[in-house]
């Protein structure tokens, strides 16, 4: 069996990095370690190199189309991870899940209507629904139990005559929770009952932990499938988010048209460009092995920042993820504002974390770290971290 290698720093600073070389929020950036931007540092599968470089040898870069290889990859990838079958036919290029989600909400909602997300949360979800002139709906997660969970009485309450459309964060980013299949079919229930669409942001489906598993919302049930708009993408599971590949699954064949014809309006929009083509499907093909090695790496760098937290930065604590390779720091013991708390982390420990309020409301006193990267780079971000607390 081939080892693969996450322990090596790769030097990435000069190589137009938005993490390694744009991360500017205090003097002395050069100094910055950067643990913010969700990409990992660790080298891509083999496979996936080997393909972007037998593109790169032909020279020749002209206009390409997806090949229906690309589409079978992703559907067997699908089947065979997250038992879900889909049809090629139910797919539809993107250059990145969020793209997707803003055709979505612009094709299937108009100005005004109201859209749910589920703070704290990605920050372009609740961008996306303002910029599109939507009106925002916030189902805040609950923290029972040290464990974030959703708030169906709230949601219940919340959604009235103008709720149109749900964004799911399944995963979860930034609190790490992989929804169960009770929990789904709870909120299954409720969007049905409601009428209501729900765009599913499942691009973490890949990156879960020993012990749990990711249910794609829409496989639940032909009825679910029927209201739901997937976005799944090599990106973050194989760390090629800079070759802009993604995939939006749309079973129901009247929203799918309706999709790509939006899509098709922005001309060029639903063309992949040809190294993300060749590193998407070689990902999918034959990345599994290189996933299977990563997984438990992550947990264990997930494992050594509890225990480093409890034993030097007790008055700091982190909610356990079940995926994703990123965790959420809670530093409101410290007694902080957040702009104290902003100065201390980035220009005191000089290191680079997400800003909890960022991510909408249950984001005060809050931060984002990526532990996608080598156990040393872990190893020195935590104890800056401590040093300054």
């Amino acid at each position: 069996m081939h080892v693969y290698d996450f322990d090596t720093v790769i030097d990435r600073k000069r190589t137009n990095s938005v993490k390694w070389d744009f991360c500017t929020c205090c003097d002395g950036a050069d100094q910055m370690l950067p643990m913010w931007v969700a990409d990992m540092d660790f080298q891509s599968p083999p496979e996936v190199m080997e393909a972007v470089l037998r593109v790169a040898g032909h020279g020749v870069y002209g206009y390409s189309e997806m090949p229906s290889g690309y589409y079978d990859a992703i559907v067997s990838w699908l089947d065979t991870r997250h038992r879900w079958s889909v049809q090629p036919g139910s797919l539809s290029y993107s250059p990145g899940v969020i793209t997707g989600m803003n055709v979505a909400i612009q094709t299937f909602t108009a100005p005004g209507d109201r859209i749910i997300l589920q703070s704290p949360v990605y920050p372009p979800f609740l961008a996306s629904i303002r910029n599109n002139g939507r009106q925002v709906v916030n189902n805040q997660l609950v923290l029972r139990d040290g464990r974030y969970e959703m708030d169906f009485d709230a949601l219940e309450e919340q959604i009235d005559d103008r709720t149109r459309m749900l964004l799911l964060c399944s995963p979860h980013n930034p609190v790490g929770r992989v929804w169960t299949r009770a929990e789904l079919e709870r909120l299954a229930d409720i969007v049905q009952r409601h009428d209501l669409l729900v765009f599913a942001d499942e691009i973490h489906g890949d990156l879960v932990f020993p012990g749990f598993h990711h249910t794609p919302f829409a496989s639940l049930s032909p009825e679910i499938s029927a209201r739901t708009i997937t976005g799944v993408a090599p990106s973050k599971t194989f760390n090629i988010a800079g070759l802009k590949a993604s995939v939006i699954i749309t079973e129901n064949t009247r929203m799918r048209h309706a999709f790509d014809q939006a899509q098709e309006r922005v001309f060029g929009l639903y063309t992949a460009n040809v190294f993300a083509i060749a590193a998407a499907e070689a990902a999918y093909r034959y990345g599994g092995p290189w996933l299977d090695q990563a997984l438990p790496y992550l947990a264990a760098n997930v494992e050594y920042v509890q225990q480093r937290l409890a034993r030097d930065i007790p008055q700091v604590s982190a909610v356990q993820p079940e995926g994703t390779f990123l965790m959420w720091l809670n530093f409101s013991k410290l007694g902080l504002s957040q702009a104290a708390l902003r100065e201390t982390i980035f220009c005191g420990a000089q290191v680079g974390l997400n800003d909890g309020t960022s991510f909408g409301e249950g984001g005060d006193g809050h931060m984002r770290i990526n532990i996608g990267c080598p156990r040393a780079m872990v190893e020195e971000g935590v104890s800056r971290i401590a040093a300054v607390l």
